[in-house]
């Protein structure tokens, strides 16, 4: 199955660090967020990638573009008639990634609509953002939007606590101290959604709207949005402190979405 990432965005939240590039490109360790994304899904058999470009797309076309000098020793052969040659191999050498304009200020809508061209004759594809990591279990994703036979499925998840948690006695002692907590109640829109093709007649006629609002209101209040409940780890790069909080996972080895 393909997967259709989105990557257009402008990460007004993350300003310190989209200011100059594409928030699915701040890096996690020397590596951007959306590469991480991409790993997941490859290390599950899905290695055709179509990416929704929009604000600066051409820093994600020059990383993809210059790939292999980025991960191969190089030897060069200067003069009238050059020669490069690029030594030794990368896991990622099997991968196939469609890089698509889709609109500077487009909404996630019609991003999606623009690249259904780029879907051949695939009746089912995988759709994310690509600001958020997580240790989601796709073929199980996968296997569940077959069996509930719906036109979409949202990969659920608890909201990350974005402070510390601490449980206080009522004499002020501090019994727990939780540095990144994840939410007990309630369940949040995930992305790593499982989609059906026929969602492009869904949103043939809405507009340049958000697919959050209208199009996924219509699907749910049509019985056709179904929701895989993923209770494993799964964080967004909203804000500097996650991007923080996220670079420090990788760095000490705890980083639960590596595969």
């Amino acid at each position: 199955m393909k997967v259709v990432i989105f990557c257009g965005g402008k990460g007004t939240r993350l300003r310190e660090e989209t200011e100059y590039r594409p928030k699915p490109m701040v890096p996690i360790g020397n590596h951007p967020i959306l590469w991480h994304i991409m790993k997941l899904y490859a290390h599950y058999g899905h290695r055709e990638f179509i990416l929704c470009l929009g604000y600066k797309g051409d820093v994600i076309k020059d990383y993809f573009r210059n790939y292999l000098w980025m991960t191969s020793d190089v030897t060069l052969r200067l003069g009238q008639k050059p020669e490069t040659t690029f030594h030794g191999s990368h896991g990622e050498e099997d991968w196939s990634v469609t890089l698509a304009e889709t609109g500077e200020d487009s909404m996630t809508a019609e991003r999606l609509r623009r690249v259904e061209r780029y879907l051949g004759d695939d009746e089912e594809f995988l759709l994310t953002y690509g600001d958020g990591v997580g240790d989601v279990d796709i073929p199980a994703s996968i296997d569940y939007h077959r069996k509930a036979d719906r036109m979409m499925t949202v990969t659920s998840v608890h909201p990350p606590g974005r402070f510390g948690d601490l449980e206080i006695a009522l004499d002020g002692e501090v019994k727990s101290f939780n540095e990144k907590p994840q939410a007990e109640g309630g369940w949040i829109n995930g992305g790593f959604f499982v989609v059906n093709r026929s969602i492009f007649g869904q949103i043939a006629d809405c507009g340049d709207v958000m697919l959050e609002r209208g199009p996924l209101n219509q699907i749910t209040a049509n019985n056709q949005l179904g929701a895989y409940r993923h209770t494993g780890f799964w964080q967004p790069m909203d804000t500097y402190q996650e991007f923080l909080y996220l670079n420090k996972l990788w760095r000490e080895g705890n980083a639960p979405w590596k595969v």
